[in-house]
């Protein structure tokens, strides 16, 4: 079963990856079941934004890119006042391993701040805002919901939809319609788009 490794962190934005986790555990669109385990600093319970208490199921310590297929980064209040190093450390070894790195909200501010966002196309909840981080990658920005560059995802805070989307093309677990008739459905209320979903849920 592949698996899906979650950072988490004191009021990390839980509703943020929660479209995309969803999927991910469920497998209900794509046939594709994958394991989601959370990772934090330290095995002590961290509390999210909307208050949820979670005990992590993994150190930053063992948390090992060979052993993963995925690193999805929500946003928190530590990115907007310089924190999260440890955690765009993981990031970076992550890309380097060539396993894709999910980052929405102000987790692309940490990945700017790192560095890691420099040469790579990406987006986040406005170009101002990852432009007060001081980064160098303001050329590379794009004004989209979701943007994709190799094994980077990347989205802003009002597009949870749009980045599941993106997350399940990179990972190839949906076809093009399967991912319009999501958007469809769960960003716009498409309501024609519900049986293309059914399809796809009884392939």
């Amino acid at each position: 079963m592949p698996t899906a490794h979650v950072l988490i962190y004191d009021t990390y934005a839980d509703w943020e990856p929660a479209h995309l986790l969803a999927e991910l555990r469920t497998g209900r669109f794509t046939g594709v079941r994958f394991d989601v385990v959370t990772v934090a600093a330290t095995r002590e319970p961290v509390t999210s934004m909307g208050g949820l208490r979670v005990r992590p199921d993994l150190a930053l310590a063992d948390l090992d890119p060979a052993a993963s297929d995925l690193l999805v980064m929500p946003g928190a209040e530590l990115w907007d006042v310089g924190g999260g190093r440890e955690y765009t450390d993981v990031a970076r070894r992550f890309l380097d391993a060539g396993v894709p790195v999910a980052a929405i909200c102000g987790a692309t501010a940490g990945l700017a701040r790192a560095g890691l966002l420099d040469d790579r196309r990406h987006t986040s909840a406005a170009a101002e805002y990852l432009a007060a981080t001081g980064y160098a990658g303001g050329r590379h920005y794009v004004d989209e919901r979701a943007v994709v560059d190799g094994d980077l995802i990347t989205a802003g805070p009002q597009s949870p939809v749009q980045f599941t989307r993106a997350v399940l093309g990179r990972l190839g677990l949906a076809s093009e319609p399967t991912l319009a008739a999501y958007e469809g459905l769960f960003h716009q209320g498409n309501q024609s788009a519900f049986p293309v979903l059914m399809r796809a849920a009884s392939a």
